[in-house]
């Protein structure tokens, strides 16, 4: 089988190999398991491997380079213009070799696919949509345009598109989906007890503002304010590490919060081990990983009832919603921390919930897909 990838996800040549966004890149290792021949067609402009990269391991690749583009501004979308026509004949020459089509979105890369594909009825395609997929949430038009094209079924033929999260009335090509981090062999019995000693918060994400790390770190100075002993652990890189750095060094509390940048997954995986609460206090996310994750690990996530937060926190049954309220987001954290039995419970229903979640699992469901 001839498996075309088209993705936004920047890649790297190096020695021969592809790198690119390490969890994406473990993903897309499972699905190309069962291809003969991958042809990717994706941007390369950056030339630095770093931490968060991975090359692929499959061994025929076919890599096909376009320029990156852009619609947040004039210029942007004036140049767009001009680099639009080779983007669309790649991907079109990539589908037309191809015996499945697989699309990555959102992004600008998946837009234009999306329009690509029609052209190619006949084919067998997925789309992984790892953005917010509820109807009714506020997005860039780009996005609801590429929901809007994904789930039309006359526009968009023979294709499974899979969403994160259950939603009604759906085409009948939308499938509800999930994605997983780590495997059978992983899981343990994860019994995390009360706060005997120092209570540790971890952040995994980007530090950007649609991530709001900024809100993280003041919940957990309230805490420090009312004398609760308690470190918070941010793994990630992004334009506000130095606001982020000159606020914790104002309001001095480079003894209790830790910027740690990008590290590996091993890294982070024995942060999350030794973690009591995971914080994702995001405006967006598709399936968060760091919730996830950081749930595997038994840590109670505390995060934004987005997309299909709810669902993967129980509506606040295995862990807490934010209200986006200081004083109101810090009851509920005081709630659980005065409660060590509360806290167990929690903590048990996280881990047994997403333990269920494994690479295992996801390559099973994968396989359906691919072997017919």
């Amino acid at each position: 089988m001839k498996f075309a990838i088209i993705t936004h996800v920047n890649h790297v040549k190096n020695e021969g190999n592809y790198f690119g966004y390490a969890p994406y890149i473990r993903e897309m290792d499972i699905w190309l398991k069962y291809v003969d021949e991958v042809i990717i067609v994706a941007p390369s402009s950056r030339e630095v491997i770093t931490p968060i990269d991975l090359a692929y391991r499959h061994h025929t690749i076919d890599f096909r380079k376009v320029p990156d583009f852009s619609f947040t501004s004039l210029k942007n979308n004036l140049v767009s213009v001009f680099k639009l026509p080779i983007i669309f004949w790649k991907i079109f020459g990539a589908m037309k070799k191809a015996d499945h089509i697989h699309l990555r979105c959102p992004g600008n890369m998946g837009l234009v696919a999306g329009f690509v594909q029609i052209f190619f009825p006949n084919k067998i395609k997925t789309a992984k949509y790892a953005g917010n997929w509820d109807p009714k949430s506020k997005q860039p038009w780009t996005y609801r345009l590429q929901k809007y094209i994904l789930s039309n079924t006359f526009l968009t033929r023979n294709m499974q598109v899979l969403v994160y999260g259950d939603w009604e009335n759906q085409s009948k090509n939308i499938k509800p989906f999930f994605t997983a981090t780590y495997s059978e062999s992983e899981k343990e019995n994860i019994i995390k007890k009360g706060f005997e000693t120092v209570v540790e918060f971890i952040f995994v994400g980007s530090l950007v503002a649609g991530k709001n790390p900024m809100y993280a770190i003041q919940l957990v100075e309230q805490l420090i304010k009312k004398g609760k002993n308690v470190v918070l652990n941010l793994y990630g890189e992004g334009i506000e590490k130095a606001f982020l750095e000159e606020y914790i060094k104002e309001k001095q509390l480079e003894n209790y919060i830790l910027l740690h940048g990008n590290q590996n997954q091993e890294v982070v995986k024995k942060a999350y081990q030794k973690s009591h609460f995971v914080l994702l206090p995001s405006k967006s996310e598709g399936w968060p990983k760091a919730i996830a994750e950081g749930m595997f690990w038994g840590c109670i996530p505390v995060a934004t009832p987005v997309s299909c937060v709810p669902f993967m926190l129980d509506h606040a049954n295995r862990g807490i919603l934010l209200e986006m309220d200081l004083k109101k987001d810090l009851e509920q954290i005081e709630k659980i921390w005065s409660d060590g039995k509360s806290f167990s419970a929690k903590s048990k229903l996280a881990s047994d919930w997403s333990q269920n979640y494994t690479t295992n699992f996801f390559e099973s469901e994968i396989k359906k897909l691919l072997v017919k």
